[in-house]
């Protein structure tokens, strides 16, 4: 195996590693907010900012981790 392939299977391997949890832990904000929300329609105004907000720093470390995947690639 040359070293091209090694580089597109790690660069692949670290951005599934941390897209995966990220995109859980996303979902398992938007069902908790989503099941609040439908509990007490009056507090979606107040909780529907703070999950945006949640999910954003959910979000970052998929980010990052894309990043690091485009750069193990083009290195």
């Amino acid at each position: 195996m040359d070293l091209e392939a090694i580089k597109y299977i790690v660069a692949g391997v670290t951005v599934m590693l941390g897209i995966m949890p990220s995109a859980i832990f996303e979902g398992k904000i938007g069902v908790a907010a989503m099941e609040a929300m439908g509990r007490n329609p009056s507090a979606g105004a107040e909780m529907f900012p703070r999950m945006i907000v949640a999910m954003a720093i959910t979000e970052s470390p998929a980010i990052f981790a894309f990043v690091m995947g485009i750069i193990i690639l083009f290195s």
